[in-house]
């Protein structure tokens, strides 16, 4: 793996673990600050189509049925499509799907 590609990879496990750390702080506005604006998240029973709409719900959440919970995870893999990183899967205790936003390839 090339160097880039090695800081590429760090950096999207960066944005997860801090996203990690923010779920376990119950933090919704720390959960969704690396995702883009019209990030989507596809939740049991719902789509939730913007960063603003994943925090309002989580920050519910937060408050209710997930208040002093974590996440377990573990990322199976960094996948890369071309020069920019595609996506990474993890095998987590809790399924949200997302899409963060990695700051090195903004746009």
């Amino acid at each position: 793996m090339s160097e880039i590609r090695t800081a590429d990879e760090a950096a999207i496990r960066a944005v997860l673990d801090d996203s990690y750390r923010a779920w376990a702080a119950g933090d919704a506005a720390a959960m969704v600050a690396a995702y883009a604006e019209d990030a989507s998240a596809i939740m049991p029973g719902s789509f939730r189509g913007s960063r603003e709409v994943i925090r309002e719900s989580m920050a519910g959440a937060f408050a209710g049925p997930l208040k002093d919970t974590s996440i377990r995870s573990r990322e199976l893999s960094v996948r890369f499509r071309g020069p920019t990183p595609l996506s990474s899967s993890a095998r987590r205790g809790s399924s949200s799907p997302v899409r963060p936003r990695c700051p090195r390839h903004a746009r």
